[in-house]
């Protein structure tokens, strides 16, 4: 149970610690699908166990789990609202070579001034949806045609290069970026945000799939309970509404800024 496991792509990790990472990734699959910000228990879950002994492998293997677990909950939204998917195609579009340049520049910046950036943008999301509880409960569009198309494109550029850069918190703010800027009801701005979040996982993949960095069998066991969970996170979100949206958005950032500031505090 302790002892580590010789089985291939696995890292040596112990069964102990399989399962561990089995259950974290469920439970990161359902909030992820609701509002983002699965990767706030995945990936320091997977950094704890460290699977391969080099914190590269658990940055390229929590990428193969996201996008499996990502797109089941894509899938189940689409399902059920009504995307502009012509919108959605640009914005995921320019996310995905956008995301490919964040990972192969990712090991040249130093994490601590990631996580510096992060958590101003994080504490600025948060208190401003704090401050507006009307914020993302109904329709606001504040473009039309082009316009939106655009801002979603650059939008979508800007969020896929910091996701390939590795910090967590990308779900959370490319659904602030289509409440916020775009004014999408958060029920609509998450299921956006999970087809473009698969573009952005696939991006970071190209890399990393070709540098040799992924666990193939530790992620697909992985990916198999983020799935499950992710297609759990996306039906309790469209019962619940954009209301209910809003609040998991607000828990999820909060907790993002409690682990960035843990984060710069033993750096």
């Amino acid at each position: 149970m302790w002892s580590p496991v010789d089985w291939p792509g696995f890292g040596d990790i112990a069964l102990a610690a399989l399962l561990f990472l089995c259950v974290t990734a469920f439970v990161a699959g359902a909030v992820d699908a609701i509002v983002g910000g699965g990767g706030l228990l995945q990936l320091p879950a997977m950094l704890l166990v460290n699977p391969g002994g080099a914190v590269v492998y658990s940055l390229a293997t929590s990428k193969l789990v996201g996008l499996v677990g990502t797109s089941a909950a894509a899938v189940t939204f689409a399902r059920r609202t009504p995307l502009d998917w012509r919108a959605v195609g640009q914005m995921a579009a320019t996310t995905f070579p956008a995301s490919v340049a964040g990972a192969a520049v990712a090991s040249a910046l130093p994490a601590s001034a990631l996580n510096v950036v992060v958590l101003c943008a994080l504490v600025v999301v948060g208190l401003y949806t704090w401050r507006k509880p009307e914020f993302g409960v109904e329709e606001d569009r504040r473009f039309t045609g082009r316009g939106e198309l655009l801002a979603m494109a650059a939008g979508g550029a800007a969020i896929g290069f910091w996701d390939g850069l590795g910090p967590p918190g990308t779900g959370s703010f490319l659904v602030f970026l289509l409440v916020g800027v775009v004014g999408y009801a958060f029920l609509r701005a998450s299921a956006v945000a999970k087809v473009v979040n698969i573009a952005a996982n696939l991006g970071a993949l190209v890399f990393f799939v070709s540098a040799g960095k992924v666990l193939w069998g530790l992620g697909a066991v992985m990916a198999v309970c983020n799935l499950a969970g992710g297609i759990l996170g996306a039906s309790v979100a469209m019962r619940r509404g954009s209301a209910f949206v809003r609040k998991v958005f607000l828990a999820v950032v909060s907790g993002l800024i409690v682990s960035v500031v843990w984060k710069l505090s033993v750096a």
